[in-house]
C-alpha cells in the first residue's frame, strides 16, 4: 500500500492530485497539503475519490518533519516553489521519506538556478537509503528522458541537442504567465546561457531569436534562446554532447509588456522601500497578475515541447525530433487546467509511479536523464502525454 504527500496546490499540484486520483492501486492514499488548505479543499472537491488535505507551511523543517513523521508517507511529491526544495529535501531525510520534485532549487534573493546545491545531497540520501528524484517536470523531466530515449534506441553519440518549448495557446488577457509569475519572469528576464565546445556561453536575454515551423498545424513561430536548467544536467550526465541549447516561444505581445516592467523596475527581485516598508516589486506583481489557475478556462490552442538532435548512429550523421502536443482545452476538461500545468503534473505523477513501483527506486539523488527511459516513455502514452519522433532532414537551427 503506497502513500504520498503532494506539497503545493498551484496549478501543477492540481494536475498531480488528480493524476494520481486515476491510479488507486499505485496511490492508494494520498495526502494534499500547502500552506492554504482551501486551495488543497477545491482541488479535493474536483475529484473521483476522496483524498485527505492539510496546511503546512514548505519552509518551516522542523513542522514538516513532525508532519511527515505523522502521516508516514512513501514519497513526497514536491509541487511547491523551487526555493523550498532543499528544506523539504531536508524534511524528508529527517524523517525517512523519498522525495522527488519538478523544477531544481533557486535562491529566493538570486535569479540563478542550479543543481549542485541538491547533488550535493548524494551521500546524505544514498546513507539513508532513500531516493531523490530531481526535475521530473516535462522540461526539465520529460525532455531529459526523450534524450535518454534517443541515446538509447537512435544514436551512438549525441552532438548536437536543442530543446524547444512552443505555447501556441491564447488565453486572452493582456498579460499573463501560464505557471507562477515570479518564475517565469525570472527566468525569462535572465542571461541566455547555452552549453559549446565544453564551456558555458552567455547572451543578453532573448536577444538570440529564431523562427522554427512547428508540427501538425501549429505553423512557424518566432522562438527565443534561453538558459535551462537541464541544460547543466544533461551536459554533465551526457559529456558528449558538443552543443545543447534551450528555446521557448512568446508571442510579441508579451516581449512588448515584459520590456515595459522591465524598464520601470516591476521585475525586480531586491527589496525597495515604499510606505515605511519593504517590498519585493516581483513580488508586488505576481499579486497584480492574474493567477495562472486561472486561466484554465480561457486557454485554446496547443503546445509543442520536445528534443531536436543531431549526432552519429552507425559511423552516420543521423537527425532525430521528438515531441509531444497537448491541447489546452482538453486538458482542462480532463483536470481542470490549462496544457502547461498538465504537461508538468502528468510527468510528476509518472515519476512517483516509477518511484513506488520499483522501476526507477535506488538510494541517492538522480536526475531523469540517468535512469531506464523506457517505462517512463511507456506511461507518458497511456496517461496524457503521447510523443512522435521523427527524423527529418532539412530541420536546421544553425
Amino acid at each position: 500500500m503506497s502513500k504520498v504527500v503532494i506539497v503545493g496546490a498551484g496549478g501543477v499540484g492540481g494536475v498531480v492530485a488528480h493524476k494520481c486520483a486515476q491510479l488507486p492501486d499505485v496511490f492508494h492514499e494520498i495526502v494534499l497539503a500547502s500552506r492554504t488548505e482551501s486551495k488543497c479543499k477545491a482541488i479535493a472537491a474536483q475529484l473521483d475519490r476522496p483524498i485527505r488535505t492539510a496546511t503546512i507551511d514548505a519552509d518551516d523543517v522542523p513542522a514538516m518533519v513532525i508532519f511527515l513523521n505523522e502521516e508516514k508517507p512513501d514519497l513526497l511529491i514536491n509541487v511547491a516553489l523551487p526555493y523550498q526544495d532543499l528544506h523539504l529535501m531536508d524534511a524528508c531525510l529527517e524523517a525517512g521519506v523519498h522525495y522527488m520534485d519538478t523544477a531544481n532549487y533557486e535562491p529566493p534573493d538570486e535569479a540563478k538556478f542550479e543543481y549542485h546545491w541538491q547533488w550535493a545531497y548524494q551521500d546524505k540520501f544514498k546513507k539513508a537509503g532513500l531516493m531523490a528524484l530531481l526535475g521530473c517536470g516535462f522540461d526539465p523531466g520529460v525532455t531529459g528522458i526523450f534524450t535518454a530515449h534517443a541515446k538509447k534506441h537512435h544514436f551512438d553519440t549525441i552532438e548536437y541537442l536543442d530543446i524547444i518549448d512552443c505555447n501556441a495557446g491564447d488565453h486572452g488577457q493582456p498579460f499573463a504567465t501560464n505557471f507562477n509569475p515570479e518564475i517565469n519572469i525570472r527566468e525569462v528576464s535572465a542571461k541566455g546561457r547555452y552549453w559549446e565546445n565544453g564551456e558555458w556561453q552567455e547572451t543578453d536575454p532573448l536577444s538570440v531569436r529564431h523562427e522554427f515551423d512547428f508540427p501538425e498545424g501549429i505553423g512557424k513561430m518566432p522562438m527565443y534562446l534561453m538558459y535551462h536548467e537541464e541544460l547543466e544536467s544533461l551536459t554533465t550526465h551526457l559529456p558528449e554532447i558538443k552543443r545543447a541549447r534551450f528555446w521557448m516561444t512568446f508571442s510579441d505581445n508579451y516581449l512588448k509588456h515584459l520590456e515595459v516592467l522591465e524598464n520601470v523596475g516591476m521585475t525586480r527581485i531586491d527589496p525597495v522601500q515604499f510606505n515605511g516598508q519593504e517590498i519585493v516589486p516581483l513580488q508586488f506583481l505576481k499579486a497584480l497578475l492574474p493567477d495562472p489557475s486561472s486561466l484554465g478556462p480561457l486557454t485554446k490552442g496547443k503546445t509543442c515541447i520536445g528534443c531536436l538532435i543531431r549526432g552519429v548512429k552507425d559511423g552516420e550523421q543521423k537527425q532525430y525530433y521528438i515531441y509531444n502536443i497537448s491541447d489546452h482545452e482538453a486538458c482542462y476538461a480532463e483536470v481542470q487546467s490549462q496544457a502547461i500545468s498538465y504537461t508538468t503534473g502528468v510527468p510528476a505523477m509518472i515519476g512517483a509511479k516509477m518511484m513506488l513501483e520499483g522501476h526507477w527506486m535506488k538510494p541517492g539523488v538522480w536526475n531523469v536523464e540517468q535512469l531506464d527511459p523506457d517505462p517512463f516513455m511507456a506511461d507518458l502514452n497511456k496517461f496524457g502525454l503521447p510523443w512522435t519522433e521523427t527524423t527529418p532532414e532539412t530541420v536546421s537551427l544553425d
